[in-house]
């Protein structure tokens, strides 16, 4: 069975996003049982859901660093999904993911923020498949 999880837009994130294809329809996280599917405007993270190491809840992001297109961290190769400044999905992966370099070849994430519309329901979800 399959949950979708729609991105959580505050007002001043839509204009920055839209501008890159990022919109309600364009965008969403897909969970299944064996799969995690981001969809980020043109940009895509899928991973099966046994790569999921660690899962938490975090939040506070300074709009500059957050609006817009997908943000990679420099301190750790993080991606950030990021659709407001308030709370987010933090997930960390056994193997790093392909997000914004589709080939993977100059960088893969070894984690992924997502500022979905029910946090505590896709952590959850989450925990259930790092328990296991």
């Amino acid at each position: 069975m399959e949950e979708h999880f729609d991105f959580a837009f505050a007002p001043a994130y839509r204009l920055p996003a839209l501008l890159l294809g990022i919109t309600p329809l364009t965008s969403g996280v897909t969970l299944s049982a064996d799969r995690l599917h981001v969809r980020y405007g043109p940009w895509s993270l899928d991973t099966p859901t046994s790569n999921v190491r660690e899962v938490s809840i975090t939040g506070g992001f300074a709009w500059h660093r957050t609006a817009g297109p997908p943000h990679l961290s420099l301190t750790d190769r993080g991606v950030s999904f990021t659709t407001n400044g308030e709370r987010a999905v933090c997930v960390q992966f056994h193997e790093p993911v392909k997000a914004l370099d589709p080939t993977g070849r100059l960088v893969r994430h070894p984690g992924a923020t997502l500022t979905v519309d029910r946090v505590d329901d896709l952590h959850s979800r989450l925990r259930h498949h790092v328990d296991r």
